[in-house]
């Protein structure tokens, strides 16, 4: 009997196998890719209609407040500005002053009736002045007296003279008449540039211009007053 050498039977034995790894092997390749083909088929989902929009949600709470921030730079250097000084005035005062007297009787037809010092506290500002008395004026012929106010021994040039006057067009026959008639009469005005300090305010009688002077009365039988207001401009 004849011998078979190692190599010959491991030759055979190779040849025997090797066919069938083979066959095996492509058996298992082919499942796999069966495998894939079927993952890859059913795997997907059809996708469905779009849903209706949800309803908003409750607002958030208040998060953490964050870490402070970096400093700017410094800004570019401005401009010189102006010096302006404040001035802070008092606040005004009421100042005002009455003179008053009773039946003054006083019946002459030019000059002074009657005075009446102030103390005036500011230059800029305005004096009101009042005369409330019983005025009379009588003639025979037509005649104008005037009454009016003086400050320190001038009248108002601010704006214009503050006065009153009487103008009788025609007169009594006689001259000594029952027709005598006394009125309580007012002399008013605002007067301004008057200085301030003491100030001399006095009621004068005076003539119209031209026109002829009558007989004039001023106080009779009741009571005359002179008022004096200082008021802001």
């Amino acid at each position: 009997m004849n011998m078979v050498s190692p190599t010959t039977r491991l030759l055979i034995f190779s040849w025997l196998i090797f066919p069938l790894y083979e066959a095996d092997k492509m058996r298992h390749r082919g499942l796999r890719q069966k495998d894939a083909e079927y993952i890859e088929k059913y795997s997907g989902c059809i996708q469905g209609p779009v849903g209706t929009p949800g309803r908003e949600g409750n607002p958030g709470v208040n998060g953490i407040p964050g870490t402070p921030g970096v400093p700017g730079r410094d800004g570019a250097k401005g401009e010189k500005g102006e010096c302006v000084s404040e001035i802070f005035e008092e606040p005004w005062r009421p100042n005002y002053k009455q003179c008053a007297w009773n039946s003054l009787n006083y019946g002459i037809d030019l000059g002074k009736i009657a005075e009446c010092s102030f103390n005036k506290l500011r230059t800029d500002s305005a004096l009101r002045v009042l005369f409330s008395g019983s005025l009379r004026l009588k003639c025979k012929a037509a005649c104008c007296q005037r009454w009016y106010f003086t400050f320190n021994g001038a009248e108002c040039a601010g704006p214009l003279p503050i006065e009153s006057i009487i103008y009788l067009d025609q007169g009594s026959p006689e001259f000594n008449s029952t027709i005598n008639i006394h009125r309580t009469t007012a002399v008013e005005g605002l007067c301004e540039g008057v200085r301030s300090g003491l100030v001399d305010v006095a009621i004068w009688v005076g003539t119209c211009g031209d026109y002829p002077r009558g007989d004039a009365s001023t106080g009779w039988n009741s009571v005359s007053r002179v008022v004096i207001e200082e008021l802001p401009k």
